[in-house]
């Protein structure tokens, strides 16, 4: 969108947040990039430049506005709807991958060269990997800077610096400030790390309706890894260096997100795995104007817009609990996920709730011996075949995972029809356009609404739902009192 020069003008102009994260506007003679909502007087035109990435804007030797901290913006919605070779090198880069493997596993992951991938993500975003992940890690300081008492050095460390120096250094180039004199300027609300703790503001586009969001996922919610708490969605999250756990409640104008990590490395993760969980990178008004240009679907959006795709903090995790709920209804589910982290998830210490384990990881599960699994021997196999290709690697899923290769080698496998693959395809890889005909639920709403209901009839009958039709989905599961009763194969 950057390059639509005259669309990036207006959206200054109006101060429209539906573009923050979209592209950020450089200020000529200012030497300072803003979100396009920025509160200032907007600069004349002929003074603006548009960049596609904060990590750009930085490269090009322009500072954070101090006013709009457009390095908090939302992420840009592109790289969770898009399946291309920049998309999930952003969607990786989020994750934490070039600090811990560098740009070479950056790559690997990929299955493409380092040279392709930099000049893939150079042309496209106007910075290279290891500058995205300089931006991300400059963010991650900021955040523990203004959020706790942790020394500077601690801070460096965390966020995943190389030494206090570079963290110094950085800061001061991004920020224009040293990181003493961004402690000083925040407002001193917080309550420090004593407990390990750490609150932040996740934002969003709005509008946002949390119903189907933190609805979904306390009726699914599986005990001992998560919980409804207090009105905050609760859970345990498997970490590169540790595991966490972390308290989600939906504000108006942002979530609160409350994380006690055993690692503070991970913090930039678990705050990318927080924002997929919930979608929050989405643009709602794209989606909703495609949705009601239906006129079946109209009314369901205007009812209740914003709706997002509830998804996951752990791709393999999520596949297991797919095949686990095959034919059986929610509370079943539940109950035999239950026993699985029961008997195999790693103990964890939550003082502040009722969670008790880690999701058994899926290397602990390969180990199992089939016959100690309370379930029809079918599934059971369904089951061993899964965990054990996720253990080997013959079968990745993950956010840089390609969508329809990932679906082709989930439906090869032994007991996966088109539901489970579409449901984990939508809810675990993120496609947009993931679509559930089979899915009673969908296919009750349908014939309320008077859509067809034959999966073959209403899958041609959605083809102008796409890009979106994950989110149609949300919309119809919403149609009905009980939306999840029987979870086909």
């Amino acid at each position: 969108m950057h390059t639509d020069t005259e669309r990036c003008v207006r959206a200054v102009r109006s101060k429209d947040a539906r573009f923050d994260g979209w592209f950020f506007t450089a200020v000529l003679t200012t030497g300072i990039y803003c979100r396009p909502s920025c509160p200032v007087v907007p600069p004349k035109p002929e003074n603006m430049v548009f960049l596609p990435s904060a990590a750009s804007c930085q490269q090009a030797g322009f500072r954070a506005c101090k006013r709009c901290r457009p390095d908090t913006s939302p992420g840009s919605p592109e790289w969770n709807q898009r399946a291309d070779l920049v998309a999930r090198a952003m969607r990786l880069i989020a994750d934490g991958v070039v600090d811990r493997e560098g740009v070479p596993g950056l790559a690997a992951r990929l299955g493409y060269s380092a040279r392709q991938v930099e000049r893939q993500l150079r042309a496209e975003l106007g910075a290279g990997p290891l500058a995205l992940a300089r931006a991300q890690r400059a963010q991650t300081a900021r955040l523990l800077v203004e959020t706790t008492d942790l020394p500077m050095a601690h801070i460096a460390f965390a966020a995943g610096f190389s030494s206090i120096r570079t963290f110094n250094d950085t800061v001061r180039e991004v920020f224009a400030l040293s990181p003493s004199d961004l402690r000083a300027r925040a407002p001193r609300t917080h309550t420090g790390t004593a407990s390990g703790a750490l609150s932040l503001r996740l934002p969003f586009r709005a509008p946002l309706n949390p119903d189907n969001l933190f609805g979904h996922l306390a009726a699914t919610a599986v005990p001992g890894v998560e919980e409804w708490r207090d009105g905050a969605y609760r859970r345990t999250l498997r970490l590169p260096y540790g595991h966490g756990v972390v308290a989600l409640t939906p504000r108006p104008d942002h979530i609160a997100c409350r994380l006690t990590l055993t690692d503070l490395r991970d913090l930039t993760v678990a705050i990318s795995r927080c924002r997929r969980l919930l979608d929050l990178d989405a643009d709602p008004v794209a989606v909703d104007d495609q949705l009601r240009t239906d006129p079946v679907l109209a009314p369901l959006v205007d009812k209740a817009p914003g709706r997002r795709v509830p998804r996951t903090v752990d791709e393999a995790e999520f596949a297991v609990r797919a095949v686990l709920g095959q034919q059986v209804s929610t509370a079943a589910a539940r109950t035999h996920a239950a026993r699985l982290v029961t008997a195999h998830g790693d103990p964890v210490d939550d003082p502040e709730g009722g969670l008790t384990h880690l999701f058994p990881s899926v290397e602990r599960l390969a180990a199992l011996d089939p016959d100690s699994l309370a379930m029809p021997r079918t599934r059971r196999t369904t089951l061993t075949t899964l965990v054990r290709q996720l253990a080997d690697g013959s079968l990745h899923l993950g956010v840089e995972s390609d969508w329809p290769e990932a679906r082709a080698r989930l439906l090869a496998l032994p007991g996966f029809g088109p539901w489970t693959a579409d449901v984990i395809a939508m809810r675990a890889l993120g496609d947009p356009d993931a679509f559930l005909p089979t899915d009673l639920g969908i296919r009750r709403a349908a014939q309320e609404l008077g859509l067809p209901s034959t999966p073959a009839a209403l899958t041609a009958r959605a083809a102008p739902w796409r890009p979106w039709r994950a989110y149609a989905v949300q919309y119809l599961w919403a149609t009905d009192s009980h939306p999840i009763n029987f979870l086909p194969v």
